[in-house]
Parts: C-alpha cells; sequence; structure tokens
C-alpha cells in the first residue's frame, strides 16, 4: 500500500473522525495525524510540483501529501 493512501489514525480514532466518515475526504493538515514522519516525506514549495496537473491528488488520504515532493514525484498520474 502506498503511503500517501494511508490516513494517520487507528481503527477506532477512524470510526469517530469526521474526515474518515467518507473515504474521498483527506484528511485536513490541522488535524494531529495527519502529519508525516517517513523518512520519505519531503515538504515542497516548489510551485512546478504543487501545481503540476497530471497528479492526481485524489489518492491522497491527507492533505498533507499534496505537499510533498515524494508523492507529486512518485504518486499517481492523472
Amino acid at each position: 500500500m502506498a503511503c500517501w493512501s494511508e490516513r494517520g489514525c487507528d481503527d477506532e480514532m477512524r470510526g469517530r473522525c469526521p474526515h474518515a466518515i467518507d473515504a474521498h475526504e483527506q484528511c485536513p493538515m490541522s488535524c494531529i495525524y495527519a502529519s508525516c514522519h517517513r523518512s520519505a516525506h519531503r515538504p515542497t514549495g516548489d510551485p512546478a510540483l504543487i501545481f503540476d496537473p497530471l497528479v492526481d491528488r485524489s489518492a491522497a488520504a491527507k492533505e498533507t501529501c499534496t505537499r510533498c515532493a515524494f508523492f507529486l514525484t512518485s504518486g499517481p498520474r492523472a
């Protein structure tokens, strides 16, 4: 399973989380469990990556992934 398709909370939390009710809703960056501590996570401010129209951002379970260089370069393409 790709890291960007995993939420940061456990099953019990997911059962009561307002964002996890809809499987297509991303965990917001403000959620404490949406942070990423993986070695591949590289936040980026590069506009070419952030605004790349071919990146399938709907595949990311967490909003923080949509600002990660690893996801933007290795993730699914539209």
